[in-house]
């Protein structure tokens, strides 16, 4: 798999203010790639920079390995935060007019439109004025012309915003089937549960330095803080006793079945076969499963961290 965008020692100022400062990122074809960060950040900068909206101070931008220019906005979908309809417009003639702006002729716009319209059960809205429609709708429009001409690299900034549970599930769906169809995606988003279920790869900004990027699933790993859940029959005392030194009991609880529920934190040298060595004597053990950390845990704990802040007492999130 290849690099179809890089960022390579980007910095961009405004006036006094540094927005970004050295970032680099490689984007790989086919993936979908989170861009995290406080508001303020940096995110909208580098966004607005491969968009060619504004250029860097600094620093490159490559697309497949070329110097990014005019030549490459047909190949980016951009879906911005800030949406941006013509409201007095009618919604089947606005997608075709802005499909067109996207290089495509009027009948392949319309053929589109309409497959994407029937694939949303939007059918009814052609000839509706955007004004007349709710948030919700009007973000799936805007989703929809964004997508349509097929580029290589969509950019969404927050797609799930104003989106009930219902549709923000369709949306996540898409999105996963234009991964699937070859489309690399860059996704800016606060859900850090979206993060976790959609991308691949993330790059976390901070204070506009990138203080974190990698594999998903690497990171959580990489962050893992040897803890672990144990569903055990017996007695609570006597589990607790048999861990001796070996584990730290963060905490506990019993179910209406009357098994129990503890979580674990390892200590010293000790290990899961240790810690069910020892407890096995005592409690019939039913299940152990090493608890990760989420991306809002890390997310949350770098930030701090680049900020100068204490993490300790911050409240864990952690999941299975």
């Amino acid at each position: 798999m290849g690099i179809l965008l890089s960022a390579q020692h980007v910095s961009k100022k405004y006036s006094n203010h540094l927005a970004l400062d050295d970032v680099s990122i490689d984007v790989p074809e086919g993936c979908i790639y989170g861009l995290l960060g406080p508001n303020g950040a940096g995110k909208t900068t580098l966004i607005r920079i491969i968009n060619q909206i504004t250029g860097p101070d600094t620093g490159k931008v490559l697309f497949e390995n070329r110097l990014l220019d005019a030549e490459h906005v047909q190949q980016i979908g951009y879906l911005p935060e800030e949406r941006g309809l013509y409201r007095k417009m009618e919604v089947g003639e606005q997608a075709i007019y802005l499909a067109r702006l996207k290089g495509l002729s009027k009948k392949e716009a319309k053929k589109r439109v309409q497959e994407w319209f029937e694939r949303f059960e939007m059918q009814g809205w052609w000839k509706k004025k955007v004004e007349e429609l709710s948030k919700g709708m009007q973000q799936k429009v805007q989703f929809i012309v964004t997508v349509l001409h097929q580029p290589r690299l969509l950019i969404l900034d927050e797609p799930f915003s104003g989106f009930d549970p219902i549709n923000a599930a369709i949306i996540k769906d898409e999105i996963l089937n234009l991964k699937k169809q070859g489309s690399t995606i860059i996704l800016s988003t606060h859900n850090m549960g979206s993060v976790e279920e959609l991308c691949d790869n993330i790059a976390l900004i901070n204070r506009s330095k990138k203080i974190l990027d990698g594999n998903v699933k690497e990171i959580r790993r990489a962050y893992a803080s040897r803890t672990y859940d144990v569903i055990f029959k017996g007695s609570m005392i006597a589990f607790t006793n048999s861990m001796w030194t070996g584990g730290e009991l963060i905490s506990q609880s019993t179910d209406a079945e009357g098994m129990n529920h503890v979580r674990i934190k390892l200590l010293g040298n000790s290990t899961p076969n240790m810690l069910l060595e020892a407890v096995m004597r005592s409690s019939e053990i039913h299940g152990l499963n090493e608890v990760l950390p989420t991306m809002n845990d890390i997310f949350i704990m770098k930030v701090q961290e680049g900020n100068g802040e204490s993490v300790l007492g911050t409240r864990s999130n952690y999941t299975e």
